[in-house]
């Protein structure tokens, strides 16, 4: 059993936001990666896939989720399950942003819509 402790979390910013590890490979040796995003407002990620399932609980503010061609508005309390191979894009809510809980299979692998294995991302690994 492994206790990671708050000041052990890692954090890793991208354009659109923050990714606070909870937990990962890498940290606690766990075979999930756990992680909070933190959207900055109106901000998205670029259009992606996983190869494996996420799951999002939001907890804070509101986005736009685009998830195998259909769109949807989410709030605080709400869950998002993307399973593997469907594109994806989160668009962050123009007044607050967003806060949410996100879970995956560690080394998880991030897939360009052009086919290119972006790799694992650092909240993952």
């Amino acid at each position: 059993m492994s206790v990671i402790r708050h000041a052990q979390s890692r954090r890793s910013e991208t354009p659109a936001g923050v990714m606070t590890t909870f937990a990962s490979p890498t940290l606690g040796g766990a075979t999930r990666a756990v992680w909070r995003v933190e959207a900055t407002p109106a901000t998205s990620g670029p259009p992606h896939d996983f190869d494996a399932e996420q799951v999002w609980t939001f907890l804070h503010g509101t986005a736009t989720v685009e998830l195998g061609g259909e769109t949807f508005t989410v709030a605080p309390g709400d869950t998002v399950v993307m399973p593997p191979s469907t594109p994806r894009r989160v668009t962050a809510g123009a007044d607050v942003g967003f806060t949410a809980i996100v879970t995956a299979p560690a080394g998880a692998r991030a897939i360009l819509p052009d086919g290119t294995v972006h790799g694992v991302p650092p909240w993952i690994a």
